[in-house]
């Protein structure tokens, strides 16, 4: 965090990060004067980023042994995410520094805590790791948290704490969003407002159009969310909320979505809608074998 009453150095770079404009984050990232600390928090930025782009082995290579707690913490995010079979190294792991009481309160270490327990579905152990608070990104994760668990109601109290340190953050925004989202009925064009703010300010990101275009099919107009996401399919090709996305536009514009559906299938494999696809075939299959 930025010094009271100094400037915030990495402003524009968190912005890059939380809107998902990863490749922008890493291409400005030499900034001159940061401190110590200052340079963690970048350093920790610029590798979330590569992660964001799939490119976990330049992180892993690249964080040594000797890197502070954070980055190391990073790395665990790379190599989880990069193959099933690190999964449970990495959480035992994860447990051992979090119950270290030297670097267990690090708030990037309870950040990437709470985004590998989410990613297993363990929300009630990612919420040991950032229900306490202490900056915007740990208040932002346990919304999303709140909302995978069908809480709206817990979300609503962090984004009130959110609002309360500051409003106009694009943290405290973006999660506004994500609980008008969850609401839906009237809230749903706050949200719509919310996504298209953002993209009157800065450059467009298949965040900000994904989050454009769910506003669109919740409000039944297909052909609008429809010209969003292959926007955002053109900035990314692989990109998984976009091609999740695109499927569920397509199958309501009466369009084959197979297409989307096999490009996700080879690139997230683990997506939840490849994995309802693959259960419905199996019960299919199973069905038919009944009657064969």
């Amino acid at each position: 965090m930025a010094a009271a009453g100094g400037p915030d150095l990495l402003f524009g770079l968190r912005n890059n990060f939380y809107l998902g404009a990863y490749q922008a984050a890493i291409n400005n990232s030499e900034i001159p004067n940061l401190s110590p600390d200052d340079v963690v928090e970048r350093d920790s930025l610029v590798y979330r980023s590569y992660i964001a782009l799939g490119s976990y082995q330049l992180v892993v290579s690249e964080i040594d042994s000797s890197a502070p707690t954070p980055l190391q913490a990073v790395k665990l995010l790379a190599l989880y995410l990069s193959s099933p079979d690190n999964k449970e190294a990495v959480i035992s792991s994860l447990h051992e520094w979090l119950a270290d009481p030297a670097v267990g309160n690090n708030p990037i270490l309870r950040i990437i805590a709470g985004i590998i327990f989410m990613h297993e579905q363990d929300y009630n152990e990612a919420l040991k790791h950032t229900n306490a608070g202490g900056t915007m990104e740990l208040h932002a994760l346990n919304v999303q948290i709140f909302l995978k668990m069908h809480r709206s109601d817990y979300a609503e109290k962090q984004l009130r704490i959110m609002q309360g340190v500051d409003e106009d953050h694009t943290l405290t925004q973006l999660a506004n969003a994500w609980l008008n989202l969850a609401v839906g009925g009237s809230k749903i064009q706050e949200a719509y407002l919310i996504f298209q703010d953002f993209s009157e300010k800065y450059p467009m990101t298949s965040l900000v159009l994904n989050g454009k275009a769910v506003c669109c099919m919740h409000k039944g107009e297909f052909d609008e969310a429809e010209t969003l996401l292959l926007e955002a399919l053109n900035r990314d090709a692989k990109d998984p909320e976009t091609l999740g996305n695109l499927v569920v536009c397509s199958l309501h514009l009466g369009k084959s979505a197979s297409r989307y559906l096999s490009q996700l299938k080879l690139s997230h494999p683990d997506h939840i809608l490849i994995k309802h696809a693959s259960s419905a075939e199996e019960g299919f299959n199973r069905a038919v074998q009944t009657v064969a």
